[in-house]
């Protein structure tokens, strides 16, 4: 969810101001994705990264996910959407870290999509998270190396028990992934807008969802192979 700043910054506003904006895009694509069938969706809302920021932006992005919290978990609830946190959680302050777990504890029925907030998430730290815990079952007798697969590695990330994504969607135009579920986009297809983050509203996600449908997926194989597949 990329160029809150630059927006902001091109309107003559602080860079809060387009965090601030970026809030209300949360809650139009979270309402739309739901409404579309969406099984997952996963915010990269604050990266590991973030925290190098100025402290003021930080504490202001830290205060907009209380808010948010406080004010949308009820209508998740009311949707039917279920919220879970990934990332480094117990780096966030204590307030926002209860407000998310009591978001998730309240949702944890719910049947409907599954929204995932990425928070001091890094990919990378996500898969050293899941190499140490391999690593301590092998030392601990508990597994064989040769045991050790694709499978095995998912069940420790994150988003383990969840499929992988099919789309991610860069706006802003960068062209990079900004370590986001590195493991996990493998196969994703990738679709980038110019279309800065506070202005990307249901009809850009629709766009995006359209572009998706036109492409072909072929997991390595052959065109022909994918067409004649049952």
């Amino acid at each position: 969810m990329d160029g809150n700043g630059r927006w902001a910054q091109r309107h003559g506003l602080p860079r809060t101001a387009g965090h601030e904006a970026g809030a209300e895009s949360v809650r139009e694509v979270v309402r739309a994705c739901g409404e579309l069938g969406v099984d997952v969706l996963t915010l990269y809302s604050f990266s590991t990264e973030n925290w190098a920021r100025p402290e003021d932006e930080v504490w202001a992005l830290m205060g907009l996910l209380e808010r948010y919290l406080r004010e949308e978990t009820g209508e998740l609830l009311s949707n039917g959407v279920r919220l879970r946190g990934i990332g480094e959680l117990d780096q966030l302050p204590d307030h926002v870290r209860q407000l998310l777990r009591a978001g998730e504890a309240l949702t944890a029925d719910n049947q409907g999509m599954e929204l995932l907030l990425a928070l001091s998430y890094g990919a990378r730290a996500e898969l050293v998270a899941a190499v140490r815990e391999l690593a301590q079952e092998v030392r601990d007798g508990e597994l064989e190396v040769e045991a050790i697969d694709e499978d095995l590695v998912a069940s420790r990330l994150y988003t383990a028990g969840l499929p992988d994504p099919d789309l991610l969607i860069r706006t802003s135009g960068d062209l990079r992934l900004s370590n986001f579920l590195l493991w996990q986009v493998a196969y994703a297809e990738l679709y980038v807008t110019p279309v800065p983050w506070p202005e990307f509203r249901r009809p850009h996600l629709l766009e995006a969802f359209a572009a998706y449908g036109e492409r072909q997926r072929r997991f390595g194989k052959t065109g022909d192979q994918v067409e004649t597949d049952p």
